[in-house]
């Protein structure tokens, strides 16, 4: 067993959430939580699956009345106690995110105070979901548009950021007034135990937020989506789920948020600074071991400016500090599944057989186990996998263009738009090539873009909806308009 030592034990659970109770599985059955960077047991987590998830909407819909009347500045204020408490407990917290999910310590610290800043953001929207009058045709009314809380919602989390992507969801829900049933990844529910002890110590309602655990996933989802009681989904995963949760919830007609899969293109230009295009694809490649919707997937570089990028980016990556998420140092974890790291083997086993070679790394760490060296290859063809492909793993690939023209017209063909990251000195050309990209966010000069203030989401297959900024309440709200006449 890798239990954690905490400075709080009391903050590592083991159970699931149902109307103010820390329930297990109902019939007792259990599975391994493990460490992927040892591959040692942390826990065992209950197995949940259709009947404790009709349980948890039962608790979320006979919690909903109290809750959607509770005063915006109370749930305000509820939201910045738990906020408060996540940075209090950010140590720990850090340290069961990095035991279970593999992240290095300080980018799993990173990540919780990522997460309660949407617990603050959504705290002071909290005050400001407002209506609107109408101008009426005539004198003898008034035109009125409400905006009220959707009703019992449900959430399903990813195991790369298990803590911001919950409080991305949990933050505008409890905000407008809805309740709701989270269902996080089976790799890391340890994590979302936690955030949620922490909610009940802030002072949230019994049944205002349920979590169901389990491996079983399409129990648990299919549950979700069949209930008429549960009126908006919110998912965060692979474009291929999205699409099957976006077919089910048809059926009752729920609202849905999809935060899918991405392909991010990385432009670098010839007016680029050098060393700011570098460290900006140091972030957005290889950050969580690459294992992010937002991660660099394609690297374009200009030929003017191709020798010196590759020489520079290729001598950084070869400094990586590659272990388990836990040790000082590291920088570069495991990932996260034996599934995970085959796949990034057979992407870099096909570029290299297609004409790329490799500069740094290319093949297992000599750790063993889920870890992979830190690669980088050059020449990448356009009808490489990992051109196509999400590779979520330590993996970056460069390509040498000519034209701006050329550039943007291999950027966007691909069916995912959700990040997209150039570098330039050119004003004028932020301008054009920002508006040109088919992405839902543009990193200019940058390898880092997300924040709570800012509507994180894609287009195309990437994805429906938007999280976090002004807007990410309006996905949880629903426009009831009232036509008073008789005046």
């Amino acid at each position: 067993m890798s239990i954690p030592k905490l400075a709080d034990p009391t903050l590592f659970k083991t159970l699931g959430h149902i109307n103010g109770e820390w329930v297990g599985a109902d019939d007792g059955r259990t599975y391994v939580v493990d460490n992927p960077g040892t591959g040692e047991k942390v826990a065992s987590a209950p197995k949940m699956g259709a009947a404790e998830t009709h349980r948890a909407i039962a608790a979320a819909e006979a919690a909903f009345p109290g809750w959607s009347r509770t005063p915006p500045k109370t749930r305000g204020q509820i939201l910045r106690k738990w906020a408060e408490l996540m940075v209090a407990n950010a140590d720990d917290l850090a340290l069961i995110m990095s035991t279970e999910q593999g992240k290095p310590l300080a980018e799993a610290k990173g990540e919780i105070t990522y997460a309660a800043s949407f617990l603050e953001w959504f705290a002071e929207e909290a005050r400001r979901v407002d209506g609107a009058i109408i101008s009426a045709p005539t004198n003898d009314r008034r035109l009125l548009v409400l905006r009220q809380p959707i009703g019992v919602t449900a959430a399903i989390t990813p195991w790369n950021f298990p803590a911001a992507m919950l409080t991305r969801k949990l933050g505008p829900a409890l905000a407008v007034g809805c309740t709701i049933v989270c269902k996080p990844a089976q790799q890391t529910p340890l994590t979302a135990m936690a955030v949620v002890e922490l909610a009940v110590r802030a002072g949230v309602p019994a049944g205002v937020v349920n979590l169901v655990v389990g491996d079983e996933a399409s129990l648990i989802g299919g549950a979700l989506t069949s209930s008429p009681v549960v009126r908006k989904l919110s998912f965060t995963g692979s474009t291929e789920v999205g699409k099957l949760l976006t077919r089910q919830c048809a059926d009752t007609m729920k609202k849905v948020s999809m935060e899918l899969g991405g392909n991010a293109p990385f432009i670098v230009f010839d007016d680029a600074d050098l060393e700011t295009a570098v460290a900006g694809a140091l972030v957005a490649k290889y950050r969580n071991t690459g294992q992010a919707c937002t991660a660099v997937n394609r690297i374009y570089v200009q030929r003017g400016i191709a020798d010196a990028f590759t020489r520079r980016l290729a001598e950084e990556v070869a400094k990586f500090t590659v272990g388990i998420g836990t040790t000082p140092g590291v920088n570069v974890g495991p990932l996260i599944d034996s599934a995970a790291l085959a796949k990034v083997r057979s992407h870099v086993d096909d570029a290299v057989a297609r004409g790329a070679q490799v500069a740094v790394g290319g093949s297992s760490h000599s750790l063993g186990g889920l870890f992979f060296q830190p690669t980088l290859l050059t020449d990448v063809p356009a009808d490489a996998l990992m051109c196509a492909e999400e590779t979520f793993g330590p993996v970056a690939g460069i390509t040498v263009f000519d034209t701006e023209e050329e550039v943007i017209t291999a950027a966007n063909a691909t069916p995912f738009g959700l990040t997209a990251y150039f570098f330039t000195k050119d004003n004028a050309r932020v301008w054009r090539v920002g508006e040109a990209l088919e992405s839902g966010m543009v990193a200019v000069n940058t390898g880092l873009l997300s924040t709570a203030e800012a509507p994180f989401g894609g287009v195309k297959e990437s994805g429906l909806g938007r999280e976090g900024s002004r807007w990410g309440t309006d996905d949880w709200t629903e426009l009831k308009y009232l036509a008073v006449a008789g005046l």
